[in-house]
């Protein structure tokens, strides 16, 4: 479970800053909404415009509902909704940014979460008065084919998040800043929560299955066929004969290395969540090991921990066994693991 309630962490600041901004917002909007509508007439009609307050100017400068109101309202609109469209997808992209640290993420969707409300609520005004316009524009986008690829079904749900802030912005921006605020709650209580994480004792199982999968499948041609294609396709003459050499002494059974096993291994993992990691691996190395403790913690300047165990592995348990328990059960958590 990810933590955010260690004061000083990143999530900590992150969840206060977007608390802190959203108040910031309401309060500034608040200001505006009070003294913006006797600055100016063409003020008035932007701001009665984005906010649903009413009708917008009705003393002859735009007496219809829907018609289009003054050049000076117009460019004062769009500028208001543009603007407002922005400030609404900042929290939305540090929160993605901090949901999505673990896993990692792609730059141009953390600025597509900015740049699309943007283009999306200026292209809505510029349609909201004309049908002609709005057909003229779903011809294009018709014409036009975006390619981008998703490594997440999440960055889709952020993506199409995106196109609703820009749209509520150029319609109504409290209703923006009530969808945004909104959905980065229920995001941040969604990854506390880690909500939807397999139970640990399945997970258990899932890993077991695994295991027995992979020794089953080592006992096969397709193993070998698979080790000459990736292994030792790639190995000099020289490391050829020395592998062939130990595999053929482990095969008689008096390979001396195997009668005289280290008594103590180490075992080093490198995350970039360790209280998960731990969790997992630390569950498992009873059964799997003679014996083992935990050595130290040490983070590197990429932000990747790297945790250390000494193991002692008894005679019925293999090096190749251990790691592969280890890698099944971290899952997606661990980058790497290696017994030295």
């Amino acid at each position: 479970m990810a933590s955010i309630t260690r004061a000083g962490t990143p999530a900590t600041r992150v969840v206060l800053k977007a608390v802190g901004y959203y108040l910031v917002l309401v309060g500034v909007g608040w200001i505006v909404r009070h003294a913006l509508p006797g600055s100016g007439l063409g003020a008035r009609a932007a701001l009665e415009s984005l906010t649903g307050s009413g009708q917008l100017l009705s003393d002859g400068l735009n007496p219809g509902f829907d018609a289009p109101p003054g050049e000076v309202a117009s460019a004062l609109t769009v500028a208001l909704a543009m603007v407002s469209a922005i400030l609404l997808s900042l929290p939305v992209a540090w929160v993605y940014i901090l949901t999505r640290a673990k896993r990692g993420y792609q730059q141009s969707v953390v600025q597509s979460l900015i740049i699309l409300p943007l283009v999306v609520s200026g292209v809505v005004l510029l349609v909201k008065h004309s049908l002609a316009l709005a057909f003229s524009l779903a011809g294009i986008v018709a014409a036009v084919r975006f390619r981008n690829t998703l490594d997440d079904s999440k960055d889709a749900v952020y993506i199409f998040l995106a196109t609703g802030i820009g749209l509520a912005a150029a319609v109504n921006v409290p209703i923006a800043a009530v969808i945004s605020a909104i959905f980065n709650a229920a995001v941040l209580v969604l990854w506390y929560t880690d909500f939807g994480h397999t139970p640990p004792e399945l997970e258990g199982r899932i890993a077991e299955q695994r295991l027995q999968r992979a020794k089953e499948l080592a006992q096969t041609g397709t193993f070998v066929a698979q080790i000459d294609a990736e292994v030792l396709r790639n190995m000099n003459r020289e490391q050829l004969e020395g592998v062939a050499e130990r595999a053929w002494r482990r095969a008689r059974g008096d390979d001396g290395e195997s009668a005289e096993p280290p008594l103590e291994m180490r075992l080093r993992l490198r995350t970039r969540d360790t209280e998960v990691v731990r969790g997992e691996v630390e569950a498992r190395l009873d059964d799997h090991t003679k014996a083992w403790r935990f050595g130290r913690v040490v983070t590197g300047a990429d932000g990747i921990d790297v945790v250390d165990y000494f193991v002692t592995l008894g005679k019925k348990h293999d090096p190749d066994d251990l790691l592969s328990l280890v890698r099944t059960a971290a899952s997606t958590d661990l980058i790497d693991a290696e017994l030295v």
